[in-house]
């Protein structure tokens, strides 16, 4: 039976995003966050579609509702062309492996990626030589955040959210910090996220389940942004990192 241990969280106030059209060169102790919308993006499925392995076409063809599909399709073909722009391998030549617990990674290369994606857009964040987790959810999203946040969130956590005068707002910058530190860690999902406290500057809690325990780092910097009045955005990282956020993709 695992022993547990202690981590910090680091979770400093909620920033404005700013869309760049260009980002500068990526160097490490930065990342690049690539946001894109669908209804802007459904133009290159055909040509994303090309894009995709065996595997993830299989994948894309499993999917009930045809906006799923078109999700994963823009996703993971944006994921091909911006890995591509950054290693200059050929987008269809990129062949990632999994970490054991299924976190896609490029094999014998210091870039690292999360893909995250909600109903209406895909963010794909990018970082060197730092392992980085991240998520994205839609303040439109249909969620009863209450009963969520009861089961998922900690008493001083829900006490916050309750506190708000957007608790829906607050709730989603609560849930993706919680998620981008679990998908940081490598370990993408657990069943009792109260083990993570997300809600403060400074988080101290001990962690006692065991792959979170062998593969998380001591501590974690979330840092969360509101993009646009829409979505919400969080980034996780074992220091902090500056961030550009791109707004465009090359055609």
């Amino acid at each position: 039976m695992t022993q547990g241990r202690s981590l910090t969280v680091h979770c400093p106030a909620p920033e404005e995003a700013r869309l760049v059209a260009e980002p500068a060169p990526l160097a490490p102790g930065q990342a690049q966050i690539w946001f894109a919308r669908l209804d802007e993006m459904r133009g290159r499925i055909p040509e994303y579609s090309a894009l995709l392995d065996e595997e993830e076409q299989q994948r894309a063809d499993r999917f009930r509702f045809p906006i799923d599909r078109e999700r994963y399709i823009i996703g993971h073909g944006m994921l091909r062309m911006l890995l591509s722009r950054y290693t200059g391998i050929d987008p269809i030549e990129i062949r990632t492996d999994r970490g054991k617990h299924g976190k896609p990674f490029l094999p014998d290369r210091s870039i690292h990626f999360n893909l995250s994606d909600t109903k209406d857009a895909v963010l794909i964040a990018f970082a060197l030589d730092d392992e980085i987790g991240a998520d994205l959810e839609t303040i439109s999203r249909t969620v009863d955040h209450e009963a969520v946040a009861e089961h998922y969130f900690t008493r001083r956590e829900v006490e916050w959210i309750n506190a708000s005068d957007d608790r829906k707002r607050r709730f989603l910058e609560l849930w993706t910090r919680k998620e981008a530190v679990l998908k940081a860690s490598g370990v993408g999902i657990m069943d009792d996220l109260r083990v993570l406290e997300v809600h403060d500057s400074c988080n101290t809690m001990r962690i006692m389940h065991e792959a979170f325990v062998a593969d998380a780092a001591q501590e974690y910097v979330v840092k969360t942004w509101r993009l646009g009045g829409e979505h919400v955005v969080s980034l996780a990282g074992v220091r902090e990192l500056g961030v550009e956020f791109v707004g465009n993709l090359e055609p």
